[in-house]
């Protein structure tokens, strides 16, 4: 089976500072990706590469076959990679509905001013994704209760299932997720550990993930790719990183003493 995305020597600088220097991965069809690593490994600057929020300094990004290392970021949208962030970035005075709305824009092929008149094919095509996102997204994250509300007014953990939302109403064939835990307590982070997985069985999307928290790494991940300075240390199944030796002293570890003394 080949793979879906594929990352050859990617390098990234900032004026002298190597952010990445020569990483490399493969990501397989319908799998979780997870990434971890120290903060400051270089882990959301692979993901902004993947965007092209940031341009490589070297290196090759493929996607289903295809350099995608220079496409502009709506381009690379098009071709069906979604994303979320580290922090939330929604309209905070609109309605849960109309958030995930604007993940359909994209697919949006009327002109504007049909859409300003809002009749024939432009108000068909309206209620068409409208259907798509109240039938599949809201259902899929267990939304509908809310679907009113505005976004700002909403706890934390429920904004994130909505940027989620958003992100899946752009129908991707690759979900970019930056650590979209973080921040959540238990109850919260067994109800988006569920939606990912639903997400993967469900729609056959593949994800990559980038998360701290080893137990939902360990529970979900098929494959795991540790980084530390920019640097590749480890890749393989979730089991094998684990005992790695080098990913325990770079990192494990680490964590761990940071937790025994939080």
């Amino acid at each position: 089976m080949g793979a879906i995305l594929g990352v050859e020597n990617l390098r990234l600088s900032f004026g002298g500072l190597a952010a990445l220097s020569g990483v490399s991965f493969e990501v397989a069809p319908r799998t979780i990706h997870a990434f971890i690593g120290p903060n400051g490994a270089g882990k959301t600057s692979i993901l902004n590469c993947i965007n092209h929020f940031y341009t490589p300094t070297a290196g090759r990004i493929v996607f289903e076959g295809r350099d995608i290392t220079t496409l502009a970021p709506h381009r690379i949208a098009a071709l069906g990679i979604a994303r979320t962030f580290q922090n939330i970035e929604l309209f905070r005075g609109m309605t849960v509905l109309d958030n995930i709305k604007l993940g359909r824009h994209l697919h949006m092929r009327v002109g504007p001013v049909a859409a300003l008149a809002y009749w024939g094919r432009a108000r068909r095509e309206e209620m068409r994704h409208r259907r798509f996102v109240e039938e599949r997204v809201i259902d899929l994250l267990e939304l509908e209760d809310i679907r009113d509300q505005v976004v700002g007014a909403l706890p934390y953990g429920l904004q994130k299932r909505v940027e989620l939302g958003r992100a899946l109403a752009m129908e991707p064939k690759l979900l970019l997720l930056d650590e979209p835990v973080a921040g959540m307590n238990v109850e919260e982070t067994q109800f988006l550990v569920r939606y990912v997985l639903d997400i993967r069985e469900v729609w056959d999307v593949t994800i990559v993930l980038i998360e701290h928290d080893m137990r939902v790494v360990m529970d979900i991940a098929d494959r795991v790719t540790v980084l530390d300075f920019g640097r590749v240390i480890a890749d393989g199944p979730p089991a094998t990183v684990q005992h790695d030796s080098r990913v325990i002293q770079a990192y494990l570890g680490r964590q761990q003493r940071q937790e025994a003394t939080g």
